[in-house]
């Protein structure tokens, strides 16, 4: 049997890209063009632990504002939690087994962050692996906004890995604990932004393809599919460019911390030339990413142009 590991992670969210998550949380898309998991005919199994007041960026400055908290333009305003575990943890358990697993996380993060700050708990069935986003405004005890300070370096990071793996192993003893980020150095991009941009690609491909026909622009129909396809291209590319930028700025602040530590010692102990190899790893990862995604390609552009000017045209 394949070990069965619980899995906690976190995300920082600064603006825009909040209404993006929650409209991504909260199943508010009609189309998920850059996640081909999401099975909308499921959607209505997904489960609201904690259901949103209002948005989750509307909310989360009403409750910085009540606090009186400060805010800058790249202050992190809201902390996301993705909860999950194993695909083989979840094999034959009934949807009210799942359900206790993902309420004894809540319950967790309860215990570790003010249950006022939590804009919305909602674990996802429609999509292979059963997974819970809970995301957060990070307001301190003592009403400070600092995200940091919460799960901002890698002592707290270990903290809740290890808190979250004692409470869930009392309930289910067969979960392991996977070893920690801050030990192992992992900070590689994770294979759904590959997957993504996979299907991205093969898209891409069809487009093209389609064009190919030379007697695309003579029927309507075909218009239309054409139409569709690159609307949902376009929209998938800009949610990976989204990612990307994310996952860029992660590494910066990776960097920076590093660059924080003593040396000396981090030389010493062999660990400074691991952190770069590591680094150097990660930036591939991405750079690939770029390169597989990159722009929207100028012949995307043109066919969406020539779509538009036909269907004038027809009008």
């Amino acid at each position: 049997m394949k070990p069965q590991y619980g899995i906690l992670r976190f995300a920082k969210y600064k603006g825009p890209e909040i209404g993006r998550i929650e409209a991504h949380n909260e199943r508010t898309k009609e189309t998920y063009a850059s996640n081909p998991d999401v099975d909308k005919s499921r959607s209505h199994l997904n489960i609201h632990l904690i259901t949103p007041k209002q948005s989750y960026r509307a909310e989360a400055e009403r409750q910085i504002a009540e606090a009186g908290c400060r805010t800058r333009s790249d202050s992190v305003r809201v902390v996301e939690a993705l909860i999950t575990a194993s695909p083989e943890f979840f094999k034959g358990k009934k949807p009210a087994e799942v359900r206790e697993y993902f309420e004894l996380a809540l319950r967790f993060i309860e215990k570790n962050q003010s249950k006022e700050t939590i804009l919305s708990a909602v674990v996802h069935m429609d999509e292979k692996t059963p997974h819970m986003h809970l995301c957060f405004v990070p307001l301190t005890e003592d009403k400070r906004l600092c995200a940091k300070e919460i799960i901002g370096n890698r002592k707290n990071l270990t903290r809740w890995q290890d808190g979250f793996w004692k409470t869930m192993v009392q309930k289910y003893p067969d979960l392991e604990r996977g070893e920690s980020a801050s030990k192992t150095g992992r900070a590689h991009v994770p294979p759904r932004l590959f997957k993504e941009a996979y299907h991205l690609d093969k898209m891409r491909e069809r487009i093209l393809q389609m064009l190919k026909d030379v007697n695309l622009f003579n029927k309507k129909e075909k218009v239309a599919q054409v139409e569709k396809l690159i609307n949902k291209y376009v929209l998938g590319v800009e949610e990976m460019q989204t990612e990307l930028r994310r996952y860029g700025n992660a590494l910066q602040d990776l960097t920076a911390e590093q660059k924080s530590l003593k040396r000396e010692l981090a030389e010493a102990k062999g660990g400074g030339i691991a952190r770069r190899l590591e680094e150097a790893t990660r930036q591939k990862e991405l750079e690939e990413l770029r390169q597989l995604v990159g722009a929207i390609p100028p012949e995307i552009l043109d066919a969406a142009k020539r779509v538009a000017k036909y269907k004038a045209q027809e009008r």
